[in-house]
Protein backbone atom coordinates (compact mmCIF):
# COMPACT_ATOMS: atom_id res chain seq x y z
CA UNK A 1 0.00 0.00 0.00
CA UNK A 2 1.23 3.25 -0.87
CA UNK A 3 1.43 6.42 1.89
CA UNK A 4 0.70 9.71 -0.18
CA UNK A 5 1.41 13.50 1.92
CA UNK A 6 -1.49 15.60 1.30
CA UNK A 7 -1.52 19.47 1.96
CA UNK A 8 -5.09 20.38 3.40
CA UNK A 9 -6.88 23.74 3.29
CA UNK A 10 -7.92 24.06 6.79
CA UNK A 11 -9.63 27.07 6.73
CA UNK A 12 -10.61 30.03 4.08
CA UNK A 13 -7.92 32.64 3.52
CA UNK A 14 -8.96 35.88 5.55
CA UNK A 15 -6.31 38.35 3.68
CA UNK A 16 -3.00 37.48 3.60
CA UNK A 17 -2.75 33.00 4.05
CA UNK A 18 -0.86 32.03 7.21
CA UNK A 19 -0.13 28.67 8.22
CA UNK A 20 -2.40 28.10 10.26
CA UNK A 21 -4.45 27.30 6.73
CA UNK A 22 -2.87 24.56 6.14
CA UNK A 23 -2.79 21.03 7.61
CA UNK A 24 0.19 18.31 6.21
CA UNK A 25 -2.07 14.66 6.21
CA UNK A 26 -1.11 11.26 4.80
CA UNK A 27 -3.80 8.68 3.45
CA UNK A 28 -3.40 4.96 2.12
CA UNK A 29 -3.96 5.10 -1.59
CA UNK A 30 -6.25 2.57 -2.90
CA UNK A 31 -5.20 0.34 -6.01
CA UNK A 32 -5.01 2.05 -9.58
CA UNK A 33 -8.56 0.42 -10.01
CA UNK A 34 -10.26 1.97 -7.64
CA UNK A 35 -11.61 5.21 -7.73
CA UNK A 36 -10.95 7.92 -5.36
CA UNK A 37 -13.46 9.96 -3.92
CA UNK A 38 -12.35 13.06 -1.97
CA UNK A 39 -14.26 16.30 -1.06
CA UNK A 40 -14.52 19.19 -3.32
CA UNK A 41 -11.18 21.08 -2.06
CA UNK A 42 -10.15 19.58 0.74
CA UNK A 43 -6.86 19.28 -1.18
CA UNK A 44 -4.99 22.52 -2.17
CA UNK A 45 -5.08 22.37 -5.52
CA UNK A 46 -2.01 22.83 -7.66
CA UNK A 47 -0.11 21.40 -11.06
CA UNK A 48 2.17 18.87 -10.89
CA UNK A 49 5.01 16.63 -13.30
CA UNK A 50 4.67 13.50 -12.13
CA UNK A 51 6.54 10.23 -12.78
CA UNK A 52 4.19 7.12 -13.19
CA UNK A 53 5.08 4.80 -11.00
CA UNK A 54 2.52 2.32 -11.67
CA UNK A 55 -0.41 1.70 -14.18
CA UNK A 56 -2.96 -0.30 -15.94
CA UNK A 57 -3.82 1.80 -18.56
CA UNK A 58 -1.38 1.42 -21.59
CA UNK A 59 -1.56 5.28 -22.49
CA UNK A 60 0.47 6.29 -19.19
CA UNK A 61 3.01 3.17 -18.91
CA UNK A 62 5.08 3.11 -15.84
CA UNK A 63 8.17 4.99 -16.01
CA UNK A 64 6.63 8.38 -18.55
CA UNK A 65 5.89 11.66 -17.31
CA UNK A 66 2.95 13.62 -17.09
CA UNK A 67 1.38 16.93 -16.27
CA UNK A 68 -1.19 16.68 -13.89
CA UNK A 69 -4.14 19.00 -11.76
CA UNK A 70 -3.56 16.80 -9.42
CA UNK A 71 -3.13 19.34 -6.38
CA UNK A 72 -0.22 19.36 -3.08
CA UNK A 73 0.15 15.44 -3.60
CA UNK A 74 3.13 13.26 -3.67
CA UNK A 75 1.28 10.60 -4.81
CA UNK A 76 -2.42 10.09 -6.78
CA UNK A 77 -4.69 7.58 -8.30
CA UNK A 78 -6.56 8.57 -11.11
CA UNK A 79 -7.77 7.03 -14.48
CA UNK A 80 -6.03 9.43 -16.63
CA UNK A 81 -8.62 11.87 -17.68
CA UNK A 82 -6.67 15.03 -16.35
CA UNK A 83 -3.04 13.67 -17.36
CA UNK A 84 -1.05 15.29 -19.90
CA UNK A 85 1.47 13.64 -21.54
CA UNK A 86 5.18 15.17 -21.71
CA UNK A 87 5.83 15.97 -25.12
CA UNK A 88 7.15 13.17 -26.42
CA UNK A 89 9.95 14.98 -28.22
CA UNK A 90 10.81 16.50 -25.14
CA UNK A 91 14.85 17.24 -24.96
CA UNK A 92 16.93 14.46 -22.15
CA UNK A 93 18.94 18.57 -21.42
CA UNK A 94 15.92 20.45 -20.47
CA UNK A 95 14.36 20.22 -17.19
CA UNK A 96 11.00 18.89 -17.03
CA UNK A 97 9.82 21.43 -14.60
CA UNK A 98 9.59 23.84 -17.81
CA UNK A 99 6.40 22.20 -18.17
CA UNK A 100 4.97 23.87 -15.30
CA UNK A 101 6.07 27.27 -16.43
CA UNK A 102 7.60 28.49 -19.78
CA UNK A 103 6.52 25.44 -21.52
CA UNK A 104 3.51 24.98 -19.69
CA UNK A 105 0.49 26.94 -19.04
CA UNK A 106 2.14 30.17 -17.93
CA UNK A 107 4.08 29.98 -21.23
CA UNK A 108 0.69 29.31 -23.01
CA UNK A 109 -0.82 32.40 -21.03
CA UNK A 110 1.74 34.43 -22.48
CA UNK A 111 1.76 33.45 -26.19
CA UNK A 112 -2.51 33.64 -26.42
CA UNK A 113 -2.56 36.73 -24.69
CA UNK A 114 -0.05 38.40 -27.22
CA UNK A 115 -1.35 36.36 -30.40
CA UNK A 116 -5.24 35.98 -29.84
CA UNK A 117 -6.52 38.93 -27.39
CA UNK A 118 -3.73 41.56 -28.43
CA UNK A 119 -3.16 40.77 -31.85
CA UNK A 120 0.54 42.34 -31.04
CA UNK A 121 1.85 43.35 -34.84
CA UNK A 122 6.00 44.71 -34.91
CA UNK A 123 7.14 47.99 -33.78
CA UNK A 124 4.12 48.48 -31.27
CA UNK A 125 5.22 49.27 -27.41
CA UNK A 126 3.86 46.83 -25.19
CA UNK A 127 3.57 47.39 -21.00
CA UNK A 128 3.53 44.42 -19.00
CA UNK A 129 3.42 44.59 -15.41
CA UNK A 130 4.44 41.76 -12.92
CA UNK A 131 7.02 41.35 -15.33
CA UNK A 132 9.69 39.03 -13.90
CA UNK A 133 6.99 36.62 -12.96
CA UNK A 134 6.34 33.03 -15.01
CA UNK A 135 3.79 35.18 -17.44
CA UNK A 136 5.64 38.53 -18.11
CA UNK A 137 8.72 37.02 -18.71
CA UNK A 138 7.63 35.00 -21.23
CA UNK A 139 5.40 37.92 -22.31
CA UNK A 140 8.51 39.96 -22.88
CA UNK A 141 10.60 37.71 -24.41
CA UNK A 142 7.59 36.58 -26.98
CA UNK A 143 7.13 40.52 -27.76
CA UNK A 144 10.46 40.95 -28.71
CA UNK A 145 10.75 37.78 -31.02
CA UNK A 146 8.13 39.83 -32.60
CA UNK A 147 10.07 42.88 -32.98
CA UNK A 148 8.28 45.20 -30.56
CA UNK A 149 9.59 47.61 -27.77
CA UNK A 150 8.81 46.45 -24.55
CA UNK A 151 8.03 48.14 -20.86
CA UNK A 152 8.43 45.96 -17.40
CA UNK A 153 7.24 46.74 -14.28
CA UNK A 154 8.66 44.50 -11.23
CA UNK A 155 8.87 44.77 -7.77
CA UNK A 156 12.24 44.88 -7.06
CA UNK A 157 15.77 45.62 -8.65
CA UNK A 158 17.00 42.34 -8.80
CA UNK A 159 13.78 41.52 -11.12
CA UNK A 160 14.53 45.26 -12.90
CA UNK A 161 18.19 43.78 -13.27
CA UNK A 162 16.63 40.46 -14.60
CA UNK A 163 14.32 41.80 -17.08
CA UNK A 164 17.36 43.77 -18.62
CA UNK A 165 18.84 40.36 -19.13
CA UNK A 166 15.84 38.91 -20.84
CA UNK A 167 16.31 41.95 -23.32
CA UNK A 168 13.29 44.27 -22.16
CA UNK A 169 13.88 47.54 -23.68
CA UNK A 170 12.97 49.44 -20.43
CA UNK A 171 11.94 47.93 -17.01
CA UNK A 172 11.41 49.69 -13.40
CA UNK A 173 10.69 48.74 -10.03
CA UNK A 174 6.94 50.34 -9.04
CA UNK A 175 7.79 50.59 -5.75
CA UNK A 176 10.71 52.56 -5.59
CA UNK A 177 9.78 55.39 -8.48
CA UNK A 178 8.57 58.80 -7.00
CA UNK A 179 5.70 58.44 -9.40
CA UNK A 180 3.77 55.79 -11.36
CA UNK A 181 2.69 57.61 -13.83
CA UNK A 182 5.91 59.77 -14.70
CA UNK A 183 7.66 55.93 -14.63
CA UNK A 184 5.65 55.60 -17.60
CA UNK A 185 5.81 58.48 -19.38
CA UNK A 186 9.65 58.34 -19.22
CA UNK A 187 10.03 54.78 -20.41
CA UNK A 188 7.34 55.24 -23.33
CA UNK A 189 6.63 58.86 -23.80
CA UNK A 190 4.72 58.25 -27.29
CA UNK A 191 2.16 55.75 -24.75
CA UNK A 192 1.30 52.54 -25.15
CA UNK A 193 -0.53 50.57 -28.09
CA UNK A 194 -0.45 46.93 -25.53
CA UNK A 195 -1.00 46.19 -21.86
CA UNK A 196 -0.76 42.90 -20.66
CA UNK A 197 -2.32 43.19 -17.31
CA UNK A 198 -1.26 40.79 -14.16
CA UNK A 199 -1.79 43.28 -11.06
CA UNK A 200 -5.02 45.58 -11.21
CA UNK A 201 -5.50 47.83 -8.81
CA UNK A 202 -4.20 51.33 -8.97
CA UNK A 203 -1.39 50.06 -11.70
CA UNK A 204 -4.58 49.84 -14.03
CA UNK A 205 -5.76 52.79 -13.16
CA UNK A 206 -2.72 54.51 -13.96
CA UNK A 207 -1.65 53.19 -16.98
CA UNK A 208 -4.93 53.42 -18.68
CA UNK A 209 -3.91 56.64 -18.80
CA UNK A 210 -0.87 56.26 -20.92
CA UNK A 211 -2.47 53.84 -23.49
CA UNK A 212 -2.61 55.30 -26.97
CA UNK A 213 -6.21 55.56 -28.84
CA UNK A 214 -7.19 52.15 -29.85
CA UNK A 215 -4.88 50.01 -27.14
CA UNK A 216 -5.68 46.94 -26.39
CA UNK A 217 -5.37 45.38 -22.61
CA UNK A 218 -5.19 41.91 -22.32
CA UNK A 219 -6.40 41.14 -18.50
CA UNK A 220 -4.61 37.72 -17.45
CA UNK A 221 -4.66 38.66 -13.75
CA UNK A 222 -5.03 41.06 -10.70
CA UNK A 223 -2.47 39.90 -8.01
CA UNK A 224 -2.53 43.06 -6.36
CA UNK A 225 -6.08 42.03 -5.36
CA UNK A 226 -5.86 38.81 -4.63
CA UNK A 227 -5.41 38.96 -0.30
CA UNK A 228 -7.93 42.02 0.07
CA UNK A 229 -10.53 41.47 2.99
CA UNK A 230 -12.65 44.15 1.46
CA UNK A 231 -12.95 45.20 -2.19
CA UNK A 232 -11.25 48.06 -3.73
CA UNK A 233 -12.47 50.85 -5.05
CA UNK A 234 -12.51 52.81 -7.91
CA UNK A 235 -11.35 54.89 -9.77
CA UNK A 236 -13.35 53.86 -12.68
CA UNK A 237 -11.91 53.74 -16.27
CA UNK A 238 -15.28 53.58 -18.33
CA UNK A 239 -14.48 57.14 -19.88
CA UNK A 240 -10.85 57.13 -20.49
CA UNK A 241 -12.16 53.81 -22.47
CA UNK A 242 -14.22 55.33 -23.69
CA UNK A 243 -12.81 58.78 -25.53
CA UNK A 244 -9.47 56.63 -25.96
CA UNK A 245 -11.49 54.04 -27.62
CA UNK A 246 -9.52 50.81 -25.76
CA UNK A 247 -10.69 47.51 -26.39
CA UNK A 248 -9.77 45.21 -22.76
CA UNK A 249 -10.79 41.34 -22.78
CA UNK A 250 -10.13 38.49 -20.01
CA UNK A 251 -8.81 35.42 -21.25
CA UNK A 252 -7.42 32.06 -19.86
CA UNK A 253 -5.16 29.91 -21.83
CA UNK A 254 -8.03 27.14 -21.79
CA UNK A 255 -9.92 28.63 -23.97
CA UNK A 256 -7.46 27.74 -26.79
CA UNK A 257 -6.76 24.54 -25.99
CA UNK A 258 -7.24 22.71 -29.10
CA UNK A 259 -3.85 24.64 -30.20
CA UNK A 260 -2.27 23.76 -27.10
CA UNK A 261 0.25 20.97 -28.64
CA UNK A 262 1.04 23.06 -31.74
CA UNK A 263 1.67 25.79 -29.25
CA UNK A 264 4.49 23.83 -27.23
CA UNK A 265 6.42 23.18 -29.68
CA UNK A 266 6.54 26.71 -30.58
CA UNK A 267 7.74 27.86 -27.30
CA UNK A 268 9.91 25.21 -26.69
CA UNK A 269 11.76 25.77 -30.43
CA UNK A 270 12.24 29.17 -29.05
CA UNK A 271 13.81 27.92 -26.18
CA UNK A 272 16.26 25.74 -27.97
CA UNK A 273 16.93 28.46 -30.12
CA UNK A 274 18.25 30.84 -27.69
CA UNK A 275 15.17 33.41 -28.28
CA UNK A 276 13.30 32.59 -24.88
CA UNK A 277 14.74 32.22 -21.39
CA UNK A 278 13.58 30.70 -18.37
CA UNK A 279 14.32 30.80 -14.36
CA UNK A 280 12.86 29.05 -11.73
CA UNK A 281 12.51 29.56 -8.60
CA UNK A 282 12.97 26.49 -6.67
CA UNK A 283 11.77 25.22 -3.23
CA UNK A 284 12.67 21.73 -1.88
CA UNK A 285 10.62 19.83 -0.10
CA UNK A 286 7.03 18.74 0.16
CA UNK A 287 6.83 20.25 3.77
CA UNK A 288 7.77 23.42 2.43
CA UNK A 289 4.29 24.00 0.24
CA UNK A 290 2.73 26.53 1.97
CA UNK A 291 5.71 28.59 2.74
CA UNK A 292 6.19 28.86 -1.11
CA UNK A 293 2.66 29.70 -1.87
CA UNK A 294 3.03 32.50 0.59
CA UNK A 295 6.32 33.02 -0.67
CA UNK A 296 4.83 33.43 -4.37
CA UNK A 297 1.90 36.04 -2.96
CA UNK A 298 4.95 37.93 -1.45
CA UNK A 299 6.87 38.35 -4.74
CA UNK A 300 9.65 36.69 -3.33
CA UNK A 301 10.34 34.39 -6.55
CA UNK A 302 11.91 35.27 -10.14
CA UNK A 303 10.16 33.26 -12.65
CA UNK A 304 8.29 30.19 -12.03
CA UNK A 305 7.82 29.33 -8.43
CA UNK A 306 8.43 25.49 -8.25
CA UNK A 307 8.74 22.93 -5.29
CA UNK A 308 11.12 20.29 -5.64
CA UNK A 309 9.92 17.04 -3.95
Amino acid sequence: MVQAKTWILTKHFEGFPKDSNFELKVEELPKPFSRVRMKEGDVMIGTQVAKVIQSNNPAFPVGSHVVGRCGWRTHTVCDGTDLIPIMPEWPQDISLSLALGTIGMPGLTALYGIEEVLGLKKGETLLVNAAAGAVGSVVGQIAKIKGCKVVGSAGSDAKVAFLKELGFDEAFNYKTVGSLEEALKKASPEGYDCFFENVGGPFSSVALQQMKNFGRIAVCGSISVYNDTTPQTGPYPHLTMIFKQLKMEGFMQSRWEHKHPESLKRLMGWLKEGKLHSREHITKGFENMPAAFMGLLQGDNIGKAVVAV
